[in-house]
Order: structure tokens, then sequence, then C-alpha cells
């Protein structure tokens, strides 16, 4: 329930506050005193972005301040929000000369989009011309919903659904990225076997170029051996019989002289060491047999490499085998990959099975009530003078899942008999809507707990005994709910609960808006002059105790 407004600094008020209470509360006031003012006040409550026109003094900066009693059932807007919950909530916004705006709730600054969901949940202004609400398809929902006690199913419906949009969008993606990996998956695939076909971790390459050059040299090794062998083993004359021979000669030396000792022993080492030489080039030689299928072998390894380093535009096996790696890895990831778009699948299943069967129980729900809808509001609109007027919803059934279930919703209107329904945007008068609009707004009230509601002039047009039947409705309306009225209908002023007249006067040659209580008697002139115009008639004074049961 909205408890206080407080305005500074805006427009053609200096400085207003204003209590007000549960019930209907009726606001009049000549056309131009500024009753739109104050509502474009409370508009930058709701988060509406403000204009620096609407400032009465350019150098202050303009305050708005509500204060709202609020219920328990909002506390885990706080919580979400890490804002101060109080029962007593004030929502306050500040914009400063420069343009710059601030927001507050319980003094804890907040950006324009919170404030915006906060205050829908608190109040909502509608007036005459604001009808487009009841042409939305999610407008049209909450009525029918309203009354199918569906609130909390549809809730449920829609945070499943949410999360089964963004299961499908996930899904999408992985899709897509699959679609194009595997576009060079078999390529990939194929080098990689290449690769491992490789056994890249075992090949030796400075040998397996030696082992090749050696079988292709073969010939011209085993002569050059065969020449080392013969002078080294030649009698006489070979090289080991002349070394044999200077050896013995040393050691006589070294036995007549100890200065040639130490040469003698590295001769003698240096002999034993080239002899161990030859005799292992001796067996090497006889290692050298390779045959033809050997030299072949060799040969298509290496180029098989060779090969793997052209394609690959390397030159080291340490390179080629991060190649393979890194085409290991892809493959597997692509495996993973198929295994999230699986698993990914399992929960749309299970999620589709679930907002399946709340579609039913919400389809079900709706049919039941729409008869109950198209009753009351066709009772109410004969009550505010549209007797012949005849509504109609149909739901039809989608294929896939969305917003409010698995159909969409039309409203259907006609004003007069004889004519066919259409679709209430097209078959609806601006002399109609603001009636049908209260009728729906009735209907909700009563079937859920709606926000402080402020209707502004949504009477215009109409007098005598609509205008009547108009204020019963709100009168009616305002039982279970704060209902705030702007009105230049007396017939509405009358019924209120309390009253409160907006005025504009001269104040220090400053023209100034301002909004006081009425006690009983200022509401009986008010509503005499409603009824009169300027000049008050004991007829209108009547005739205004009449219409307020005195």
């Amino acid at each position: 329930m909205l408890n206080r407004i407080f305005i500074q600094n805006f427009a053609l008020i200096d400085q207003l506050e204003i209590n007000l209470q549960r019930g209907l509360q009726v606001i009049t006031g000549e056309t131009g005193a500024g009753k739109s003012i104050i509502l474009g006040a409370l508009r930058l409550i709701m988060g509406e972005r403000a204009d620096l026109k609407n400032f009465a003094d350019l150098e202050a900066k303009s305050i708005v301040e509500a204060e709202f009693k609020i219920s328990n059932n909002l506390q885990s807007f706080f919580i979400e929000n890490d804002l101060d919950f109080d029962e007593n909530t004030i929502i306050r916004r500040e914009i400063l000369p420069s343009g710059k705006s601030r927001a507050f709730v319980n003094d804890v600054p907040v950006t324009l989009d919170i404030l915006q969901q906060f205050a829908e949940k608190l109040v909502d202004i509608h007036s005459q011309f604001e009808t487009s609400n009841l042409f939305s398809e999610a407008y049209q929902f909450k009525i029918v919903d309203g009354l199918s006690e569906n609130k909390n199913l549809i809730e449920s419906y829609q945070s499943d659904f949410s999360q089964y949009q963004k299961l499908i969008k996930e899904l999408e993606k992985l899709k897509n990225q699959l679609s194009e990996g595997n576009k060079e998956s078999d390529y990939k695939q194929f080098l990689l076997e290449e690769l491992q076909s490789a056994n890249l971790e075992n090949v030796n390459f400075d040998l397996l170029q030696s082992q090749i050059s050696l079988a292709e040299n073969k010939g011209v090794i085993s002569e050059l051996l065969a020449q080392i062998f013969a002078r080294t083993d030649q009698d006489e004359v070979g090289v080991f019989d002349s070394l044999y021979d200077i050896k013995n000669k040393l050691n006589k030396i070294a036995e007549l002289s100890l200065q040639f000792s130490e040469i003698n022993q590295r001769f003698e080492e240096n002999y034993i060491e080239l002899k161990d030489t030859l005799f292992q080039l001796q067996n090497e030689a006889e290692n050298i047999e390779t045959n033809h299928e050997d030299l072949l072998a060799l040969q298509e390894q290496n180029d098989k490499i060779n090969s793997l380093f052209l394609k690959h535009k390397v030159s080291e096996i340490e390179e080629l085998i991060k190649i393979k790696d890194e085409l290991s890895a892809e493959q597997n990831s692509f495996s993973e990959l198929e295994t999230k778009i699986s698993s990914l699948e399992k929960q749309i299943a299970e999620i589709e099975n679930s907002l399946e069967k709340q579609t039913k129980v919400l389809t079900k729900n709706r049919q039941q009530s729409i008869p109950l809808f198209k009753g009351k509001i066709e009772s109410l609109l004969q009550q505010l003078g549209l007797e012949k007027a005849k509504v109609e919803v149909e739901l039809t059934s989608t294929k896939d899942f969305v917003q409010f279930g698995k159909e969409k919703i039309q409203l259907l209107f006609q004003a007069n008999s004889g004519f066919p329904l259409k679709l209430i945007q097209t078959a609806i008068s601006g002399g109609e809507r603001s009636r049908v609009m209260l009728a729906v707004k009735k209907i909700m009230a009563e079937n859920s707990e709606l926000p402080t509601l402020i209707l502004d002039e949504i009477d215009t047009g109409v007098s005598g005994r609509i205008a009547d039947e108009i204020g019963k409705v709100m009168q009616e309306m305002a039982e279970n709910m704060q209902l705030i009225v702007i009105t230049h209908l007396a017939q509405v002023a009358a019924k209120g609960n309390n009253n409160y007249k907006v005025l504009k006067s001269d104040i220090a040659g400053k023209t100034q808006t301002q909004i006081v209580p009425l006690n009983q008697e200022q509401k009986l002139t008010e509503i005499a002059q409603l009824l009169s115009g300027s000049k008050i008639t004991d007829a209108a004074i009547l005739q205004a105790k009449e219409l307020m049961d005195i």
C-alpha cells in the first residue's frame, strides 16, 4: 500500500507531501491544477527517465519519495538484490541539476532496472490512453490464469521453460561445433592414423639415415675395409708387424733407461687400443651384410618420414610427435563433445516431459475458467453501459513450448449484437477501452493480490448512470486493495473513502501546485462543484448529499 508521497522541486511543485489510506482514494482538481504533475513524479518512482524540463529550480535537485507498506512475500526480492527489507519501505529518486539520476530503496542505491522491477510489484498506473496491455498475449494470459489459480503453476512452468531454452541454445551451440569439426574430422583422423602408423616415438632419424647410407654404400665400404686390413695384416711389411717391432725395440730401450719408461707405457697403451680398434672394425665388417629387401624397408621408412616432414612443414621428429598429440587431443574433444550432446539431449527430454505435464494442467485450468471469465466480464460490461458486449477467449495449441505453455491466446470482443467477434485490438473503440479495462482490473483484483492501482481519468467520456456504476465498481474493487482514482466525475468522487484536491495557487509570486486532504464538509463542496461548476447551487449541494448518502 502507498502510505506517503513526498515531492520536491518538480514542475510546479516546490514541495508537496500527502499521506494516503487504504480503500478508495479519490483525487480531484480543475484541469491544469497539476494532477498529471503528481502522476509524472510518481512515474519517476516507477523507474521512468527524468526530463530536466520538469525542474522548478534548475539549480537544485529534484526529489520524489514514496513510502509503501509491503508484505513479507516480497522478501525474496530484497534478498536477491541485496536490499534491506522493511515493512515500511521507502523508494527515493533524486535527479541532479546535471541530469544525473540516483535511485534508492531503503537508502540502498539501486539501478533503474531494479527500481522498475520492484516498483511494478507495488504500483500499477493506468491512464485512459494506456490500454495497450489489454492487447498483449502476456496480459491476456495473466487475466485467465488469475481466474484459473494457475499462478504457482505458471511460475514453475516459466522457470522450467527458461531452463529449457538455455539447454536448447547450448545444444544448438554444441551441435554447431561438432558439425564444424566434422567437416575436417575425417581428414584429421587420416592424418592422425598416418602419424600413428609411423611409430614416431621409436624412430631415430639420424640412425635411420646412417643405416640407409651403409646399405647403399656397402661395396665402397667393404673395399676400403679390405684395403685397411691388407695394410695392417701383411707379413713383415704390414702395419701391425711394424708396430710390433717398434714396441719390442722401445721395451728394450726402456729397460736400459728409465727416461723412456713413460713413453714406452704410452706406446704400449696406444698399441693395444689400435689393436682393439682394428679387431672391432673387423667385427663390424662382418655385420655389414644387408640384403635388398632390408634396404627397401629402410628407404620406405625414410621416405615416409620425409613425406610427413613435407606435409606438416616441419623438420624434426619431435615436431611430428607434437602434431600427432594435438590431433589426438582434438579427436578426443569431439568424442567429449558427443558425450556432452548426449547428456544435454537427455536433460532436455526430461524437462520436456515435465513441461508437457504442466502444460496439460495449465490448459485444463484455463478451459475451465474461460466460461467464468466470460460471465463475469460480460456482466460487468452490462453494468458499465455496454449491455450488448460479448467477449470470447480462444486458446490455440502450438507445436512447440512457448512462454505461457503450449498454446496461444486471443481475446475476442464485440460491443454490439449482430456483429462478429473480432480481435479486441481491432474491435474495441476508444470510448469502450477504459470500461473494458476497468472490468478486467476488477476481475483481477478479486482473484489476485494486485499492487496499489492508480486509475487516471479512465472514466472520461461517461456520465449519469454509467458514471455511478463506474463508481460502484471502483468502490467494490477498493474493498480488498488500495485504489487511487483521479477523476472529474462527482459520482466517483462521492464514493471515495478519502478525498484529496489538487490546487494551483500563487505563493510569494510563484505558481505552485499543492494537494490537500478534504474533510467531510470540503468533500461535499468539491462534489457539488463537480456537478455545477464554479458557482455551487443549492440543487448541486442536495445532489452531492444524495450521492454521498448523507
